[in-house]
């Protein structure tokens, strides 16, 4: 059974893995026609592009593709490489001489984990699209999660990672990505520490610029959002951190979290989908240590 992200009928994941220079790239591609699309970013230094046109003023309200990646402002870069495949296959926005395709893009600081020379580049992002499928989501060390660790606060930090997950209640159903790399621990349900110290920052005097920290987030859905809508719900996966990674949203973190809707479905109850939106963020950073 999949209990990932790509349970959600339409939306297809696909990586980009370096093992050796510890570093990667995600794919999360909408339908065709491309999905209507929010984010939220906290923190103080998150790295991302196109974000300014995932606020609900801007115009355009379907994207057609997200781009999760380490490699710091460099990994950017392999968002060229998602358009680049999504122009190929005939997607984007229309416009009067040629179809546009729209791919927001985050990063994760893995820099210091492998080489730091390693990054995701426009080959690789047209690589990760192409080989994109609705398979089960790969999860672990692989993609944007191969160099992400957890717990950074006292120095070299555990191992983060990808994870995913799926839920469906009451006929409302949604998924989630999630690339953990924070600079504190991450717990289970049970609060119990399974990444990072467990000691708390207040452990060791903490030196800003030591280490860069952030968690990426998506979460897909087919029922019917507006652009404001999927704005106030990728505010909720952003509180749905604070369960599972402590401390979170820190002056170290960069934490981006997307909403995705494909709109194939009627819109659902929006209290049942604030919190499933929770509960699947929540399980997908689990995810991510546990494998």
């Amino acid at each position: 059974m999949n209990d990932t992200l790509t349970a959600v009928p339409g939306f297809r994941v696909g990586h980009w893995t370096d093992p050796v220079g510890q570093t990667g790239c995600t794919v999360l591609l909408c339908p065709p026609e491309g999905a209507v699309a929010s984010a939220s970013f906290l923190g103080p230094s998150p790295g991302t592009r196109e974000g300014v046109l995932l606020s609900p003023d801007k115009k355009v309200e379907r994207v057609h593709a997200v781009l999760l990646t380490g490699g710091s402002a460099f990994g950017l870069a392999a968002a060229s490489g998602v358009v680049r495949w999504l122009e190929e296959q005939g997607v984007g926005h229309p416009t009067p001489f040629a179809r546009v395709p729209l791919v927001p893009a985050a990063v994760i600081y893995d820099l210091g984990v492998g080489d730091p020379k390693a990054r995701p580049l426009e080959e690789h992002g047209h690589l990760a699209a192409s080989t994109a499928s609705s398979d089960p989501v790969p999860r672990g060390r692989v993609g944007a999660g191969t160099g992400a660790t957890a717990g950074k606060y006292l120095g070299g930090g555990s191992p983060g990672g990808l994870g995913s997950a799926y839920l469906s209640r009451h006929g409302v159903s949604v998924g989630a990505v999630a690339v953990v790399n924070p600079i504190g621990d991450v717990l289970d349900e049970t609060g119990r520490v399974i990444a990072g110290p467990g000691t708390g920052p207040g452990a060791a005097a903490f030196t800003p610029g030591d280490v860069e920290s952030t968690t990426l987030i998506a979460v897909v859905t087919q029922h019917t959002l507006s652009k404001p809508e999927c704005k106030r719900l990728a505010d909720a996966a952003q509180t749905a951190l604070a369960r599972v990674i402590r401390p979170s949203h820190t002056p170290w973190d960069g934490d981006s979290a997307f909403v995705l809707s494909s709109g194939v479905l009627p819109a659902a109850d929006t209290m049942l989908l604030a919190a499933l939106v929770q509960d699947v963020v929540a399980a997908a950073v689990i995810d991510a240590v546990r494998r």
